[in-house]
């Protein structure tokens, strides 16, 4: 019998995250909205955040973190995005995505 709360079965959606248009890890998100940001193994770049420095072990949010909710747009710049792009304003996986 699987497992229903397996890692992967759990998993929403996965975004590839670059660093200088390196690859570097992947943010993902839960089916439960929780979060998480794992350095690809083989990266040896610079950090994303000097609050997330390089390391095997995902770092882990009970929200969206709060270094990516730094990257995103707000007032006109996020409703044009929204707009553009037909995204939910609370959907933050898509906004980053989307820019």
């Amino acid at each position: 019998m699987t497992d229903p709360l397996s890692p992967t079965e759990n998993i929403e959606r996965d975004l590839l995250i670059t660093c200088h248009t390196i690859p570097c890890g992947y943010l993902t998100q839960t089916k439960s909205n929780e979060y998480s940001f794992t350095y690809m193994e083989d990266y040896s770049g610079y950090p994303i955040s000097l609050t997330m420095p390089v390391r095997i072990e995902p770092y882990t949010f009970d929200r969206f973190p709060p270094f990516f909710d730094g990257l995103l747009p707000e007032g006109v710049q996020l409703e044009a995005l929204i707009r553009q792009n037909t995204i939910d304003a609370h959907d933050y996986m898509a906004q980053l995505e989307a820019v």
